[in-house]
């Protein structure tokens, strides 16, 4: 299959270091609750057995049980060689000031840029914050203790504070965000809660350095009902434009992320001539109150698609009255006469905002497209199937396609003559096929023909 193999449902589990996208240079804090010292060294761990060099430290302490599971520790007074030779090796080493009343303490924040230039460290992760073994924290004023070098901060909760009192036995600060939201004290945790503690940028995402990747984690998510909940609240703290994904698993698993919800954008491509229709195919009616580009637009709503944007070029007038209607950003091509989906795709990825992780290539005369179909292409996304994931109907690839940020500047630079697949097809190794059981990602509306049999399949005449 020259566009990648086909992948089933079920098989996306991941490493961390995959859900964080880590890179050799990265300094990574974790901060919140309910699980950053396991993430913190499982994903050393990681690291170390694909043969990196991993520094670990903390800006707070950690328990002295706690550094008893890293292979080596070493503290600046012994020097920055001794550093290097126990990373030579042991791979992973935790680097600590002293140790008082069975805490170990990190070294002070200055010591941070002279570890980072000192000593031959592929990543340093870095336990930025306390919670006292509980699940959820609101941070104090002095809190999280975050390096200013940080690349990538790891806000953590663990969805076992679900359903427990929201008070200071089960919460680290609870009182903080009575004081913000209202809620009582004593109240059960619930789902939003969690959402709205993550995103807030006075509690989860208090003393975040601007310009830092954000990518939180909800722990302890088992399959099956949890799952379902993490995903809700997932989508719940994308809402914040600050964070660029939220990673749902369990730390301690083998395989301990299940999948990453990403910010993700459709790019509705409404721009064409519609020579064979004889008239604006997007404008045509499909069902009694909505146009065919209306109803496209309702079913990425339905499916939950982060930001919708609409590429207009012939009638482009009355297709931005019609989108805009459904709250969808609109943006025009001015060469839609002669530039093909190209140039349409070019604007509409040109439009979409920094925190967007992924593009689902959308047609505009596709009206058959359902949710499920959708919600299947970016699930294999989130469970880091593929990089660009493609619906296959009976071995034949078809809409819509997502194509991560990471290939964008490829389509960008394409001539005109050019055409998505020539991206697509060199990278075989980072696209996954989804095959789906409806047709609909294979049927568009190009002529009139076209039209009656659509709608014909769709129950519609």
């Amino acid at each position: 299959r020259p566009w990648g193999p086909v992948n089933e449902p079920g098989r996306g589990a991941m490493k961390l270091h995959q859900a964080f996208d880590i890179a050799r240079g990265d300094v990574v804090s974790f901060i919140g609750a309910g699980g950053k010292s396991s993430a913190l060294f499982n994903l050393g761990y990681e690291l170390a057995e694909m043969g990196w060099r991993v520094t670990a430290t903390t800006t707070t302490h950690i328990g002295l049980d706690q550094l008893e599971l890293m292979p080596y520790a070493v503290t600046p007074r012994e020097g920055a060689g001794a550093l290097a030779m126990a990373l030579d090796e042991f791979r992973f080493t935790f680097v600590y000031d002293e140790i008082r009343s069975e805490r170990v303490f990190g070294p002070p924040l200055s010591y941070i840029p002279q570890m980072l230039d000192r000593v031959p460290s592929d990543v340093l992760l870095i336990e930025a914050d306390g919670a006292r073994g509980l699940p959820l924290k609101a941070p104090y004023a002095d809190e999280p203790v975050i390096p200013p070098e940080t690349s990538l901060v790891v806000p953590v909760a663990s969805l076992a504070v679900l359903g427990q009192e929201l008070d200071d036995e089960h919460v680290y600060n609870a009182q903080a965000i009575i004081d913000r939201y209202g809620f009582v004290e004593g109240q059960r945790v619930k789902s939003p809660w969690v959402a709205q503690v993550m995103r807030d940028e006075t509690l989860g995402l208090a003393r975040v350095p601007e310009n830092t990747r954000v990518i939180a984690l909800l722990n302890q998510v088992s399959e099956g009902y949890l799952r379902g909940r993490a995903r809700l609240i997932a989508r719940l703290i994308l809402r914040s434009n600050r964070v660029n994904g939220v990673a749902i698993g369990s730390v301690r698993a083998s395989d301990p992320v299940l999948e990453v919800q990403r910010p993700v954008a459709a790019v509705v491509l409404a721009a064409g001539m519609s020579r064979r229709m004889g008239q604006p195919k997007v404008l045509l009616p499909w069902t009694r109150k909505m146009t065919i580009i209306e109803h496209i637009i309702m079913q990425l709503i339905l499916a939950r698609v982060h930001h919708i944007v609409v590429v207009t070029g012939n009638r482009a007038g009355e297709v931005r009255r019609m989108a805009s209607r459904l709250g969808t950003e609109v943006v025009h091509n001015p060469d839609f006469e002669r530039g093909e989906m190209l140039s349409s795709l070019k604007v509409g990825l040109a439009a979409l905002p920094p925190h967007i992780a992924g593009a689902l290539v959308v047609l505009g005369d596709q009206p058959r497209i359902q949710p499920k179909t959708i919600s299947q292409v970016t699930m294999a996304y989130a469970e880091g199937r593929g990089q660009i994931v493609a619906p296959t109907y009976q071995n034949q690839r078809g809409h819509p396609i997502l194509i991560d940020r990471r290939f964008w500047p490829e389509i960008m630079a394409l001539p005109a003559e050019g055409a998505p697949r020539d991206v697509i097809k060199q990278h075989p190794d980072s696209t996954a096929l989804v095959e789906v059981q409806t047709d609909s990602v294979l049927g568009d509306v190009d002529t009139p023909d076209d039209y009656d049999q659509e709608r014909r399949l769709a129950g519609l005449s």
